[in-house]
């Protein structure tokens, strides 16, 4: 090459930015996946001036979803990936297969949808959430950095990150028959039969996923986690220091909905109920937007309350055995999913004699659960522990019955009693699980008026403090996320394990 062909490629103007920075974020389907992803997608907008682009997969679609899709800001759009065949998989196949799946059967859409918003947008990173390792390949081909974001907490990203040495080591046995418990470096020791609900069967394909997606996360260029320092102190100082063979990990929570996100008009009445209660009397009893109980279960909770003598306000969902599949994550895809009638399913006369009584309320399958931990009139929440759940009940200083049923949320439930100390947990006397009425009814009293519900509240207290400060411009949350975003908009070199 000349001289001169040197000088005018050097002297070529570098082509301008399309605009502010952009960032595509991919949620997995289930709205306890996508109501993290869109309130990051709007922190990034409102703190740090990013569009966003929130992309979701065919199977996601549900009326809440599209609900909470339309609550977007101006600047924060939302796309749906083309369906990919599934009918291939076994009749029955596990949640987290069927997730794992359509996430990769997605990447040549994912890649071609990418390619598009880096003509059309200043696009600078790209955010897969938990089951979306295998699309980081994705962003390679767009050339922008592929970070994932957990929404869960360093205890189940630890695990996540040590899966695979673990599995290496014990090739042979279960998780619930280890005689010790699990520990992790600066987490919570957790007893064997506690541990992430897929890896509880060695011989399925769930497990063999999440072995696999463990794996993957090290092709991340980082891990954006939906937690904050002090709910777990211990965890945060070991994964916050870089280590070669794992991604930076970001703690950067609680990226969570807030009160005044819900403020259009109640349909279930409950927040005029709570408005007649006196303050911190109220105990609010929901399992998720994927949480349900056995019938027998529910009739022995609805006694618990009953005999407990304290206000509650119960979100009612339609039991497992009143649906075709007694999986529990059943309704995970669609948070508005429920038979008709849910109250149906309650002990005859419970319903009138609570509403007679004014002690407590029950809605059918939804309540604006963030104005309900808002609402002065809540002092505790009977929760399944999805962390969600946990972190909006944390800042909004709310101390918990921790209840699990599925997923992580056993190993949440050990986190919350035994670490930070946020939550108790009902005695379980029954071979089959089952909480009594009279274990229900105990746990509730002390909440509300025990020594160890006393101490809960003040834990909580705490937290609530320590999480509002973190979010705010200075605090440890802010910063961790500001530095992310200033790697982003620098466009630093790729990791080379991209």
């Amino acid at each position: 090459m000349c001289d001169g062909e040197t000088e005018a490629t050097a002297a070529a103007p570098a082509p301008a930015p399309l605009g502010p920075p952009h960032v595509a974020l991919l949620s997995s389907p289930g709205m306890g996946h996508v109501a993290p992803l869109v309130e990051l997608a709007r922190r990034l907008h409102d703190a740090h001036g990013f569009t966003a682009t929130l992309l979701t997969y065919a199977s996601s679609d549900s009326a809440a979803q599209r609900a909470l899709l339309a609550s977007l800001p101006p600047g924060v759009g939302a796309a749906s990936l083309p369906p990919v065949p599934l009918a291939d998989l076994p009749a029955g196949a596990a949640i987290e297969t069927l997730l794992s799946v359509e996430a990769q059967r997605s990447v040549p859409a994912l890649t071609a949808a990418l390619a598009d918003l880096g003509a059309r947008t200043n696009l600078v990173a790209f955010v897969a959430d938990l089951f979306g390792a295998d699309t980081l390949r994705a962003a390679r081909g767009a050339g922008v950095p592929g970070y994932l974001f957990f929404p869960s907490n360093l205890l189940t990203l630890s695990l996540m990150l040590h899966l695979p040495r673990l599995d290496a080591e014990n090739p042979a046995g279960e998780f619930r028959d280890r005689p010790d418990p699990v520990r992790l470096p600066g987490c919570v020791p957790v007893p064997g039969a506690d541990v992430l609900q897929p890896l509880q069967d060695r011989a399925s394909d769930a497990y063999r996923w999440m072995v696999h997606h463990g794996a993957r996360y090290r092709d991340a260029a980082g891990v954006l986690v939906n937690t904050f320092d002090a709910a777990e102190p211990g965890a945060a100082a070991v994964l916050r220091q870089p280590e070669p063979w794992r991604p930076p990990v970001y703690p950067i929570g609680p990226v969570i909905r807030q009160p005044e996100q819900q403020q259009q008009a109640d349909p279930t009445g409950c927040m005029d109920w709570l408005d007649a209660q006196p303050d911190r009397s109220v105990l609010f009893v929901s399992f998720g937007s994927g949480g349900a109980l056995p019938r027998a279960q529910m009739e022995e909770l609805a006694r618990g309350l009953a005999l407990s003598g304290e206000r509650f306000l119960w979100v009612v969902r339609s039991p497992t055995d009143a649906a075709a599949s007694s999986n529990p994550g059943e309704s995970y895809y669609d948070g508005s999913r429920s038979a008709n009638d849910p109250l149906s399913s309650l002990p005859a006369g419970f319903v009138e004699e609570t509403t007679k009584a004014a002690a407590g309320r029950v809605v059918p399958s939804w309540a604006p659960q963030a104005r309900v931990l808002g609402h002065r009139a809540t002092a505790a929440m009977l929760t399944h522990c999805g962390w969600n759940s946990a972190l909006e009940s944390m800042a909004n200083g709310v101390p918990m019955i921790a209840w699990p049923l599925y997923a992580e949320q056993r190993q949440n439930a050990v986190l919350l009693c035994e670490e930070a100390r946020v939550a108790l947990r009902p005695r379980v006397r029954c071979p089959d699980g089952m909480v009594l009425a009279d274990d229900i009814a105990e746990v509730v009293r002390e909440m509300v008026h025990g020594e160890k519900g006393a101490a809960a509240r003040a834990k909580v207290a705490e937290l609530q403090e320590a999480a509002t400060r973190g979010l705010q411009p200075g605090g440890v949350s802010y910063e961790t996320l500001a530095h992310v975003v200033a790697q982003w908009t620098t466009k630093g070199v790729l990791p080379t394990d991209q």
